[in-house]
């Protein structure tokens, strides 16, 4: 009902006003909603933007409970992320990853790598039960590797710290890295590693005009 009389007041208005609560996971919230968030506020000052970070299935659950308003979530190019009847998707942008590696790991050196070629060492992942997690092991086991995990770390300068450690090698997506530490070679995928990210919101939510601007700030700064 509150998503309704906001819809109705947001479009009898035709302005973009009132509350947005929005989530995304880590690195999107990190890469994506400091340049949109400030372009939102800029461009439509009657509106207000509340954000979180959510992992992307905490956040389509979130959306269909009404607790948030619009998630950015992600799928990877082999595995799409379950998304209910009812919710609203737009694409933001193509997300590549690269593998992490220490400088003095025998393949630093290459343009490109295969995932298999991994096979023998240890792996830094993100948490058990996260979707990032599962694509993992799920990409890994499909090129007959059983993945050895050595660490387990949620923030992605947490697992590149890691790696600049010696500690092993981790997958490592470009929105929202930031600066690679020392000592860390980031080489590309020959079979390009992709993640799909995009916004998702209810259905009852689409004639709202702040939500088609947040979709748009966000594609704004997924180009940039």
């Amino acid at each position: 009902e509150t998503e309704l009389a906001q819809s109705d007041l947001e479009a009898q208005r035709g302005q973009v006003v009132g509350e947005l609560r929005l989530s995304g996971f880590p690195t999107a919230a990190r890469g994506l909603f400091p340049a949109a968030l400030a372009a939102l506020r800029a461009e439509h000052p009657g509106l207000r933007v509340r954000s979180r970070e959510l992992e992307p299935e905490e956040g389509v659950f979130a959306v269909v409970r009404g607790d948030v308003d619009m998630a950015v979530v992600l799928d990877w190019y082999n595995k799409p992320l379950p998304v209910p009847e009812g919710l609203v998707k737009a694409s933001l942008l193509e997300d590549a990853a690269d593998v992490a590696m220490p400088a003095g790991h025998p393949l630093a050196g290459r343009d490109e790598v295969d995932l298999e070629e991994f096979a023998g060492d240890e792996w830094i992942a993100w948490p058990e039960g996260e979707f990032c997690h599962e694509w993992l092991f799920f990409t890994l086991r499909a090129k007959g590797i059983e993945p050895v995990v050595a660490h387990r770390a949620e923030e992605h300068q947490t697992q590149l710290a890691l790696v600049a450690a010696g500690l092993g090698v981790c997958v490592a997506p470009r929105l929202g890295r930031g600066v690679v530490p020392e000592g860390v070679r980031t080489v590309p995928v020959r079979q390009r590693v992709t993640r799909h990210v995009y916004a998702v919101w209810r259905a009852d939510g689409d004639r709202r005009p702040s939500v088609r601007a947040a979709v748009e700030a966000l594609r704004v700064a997924g180009r940039s």
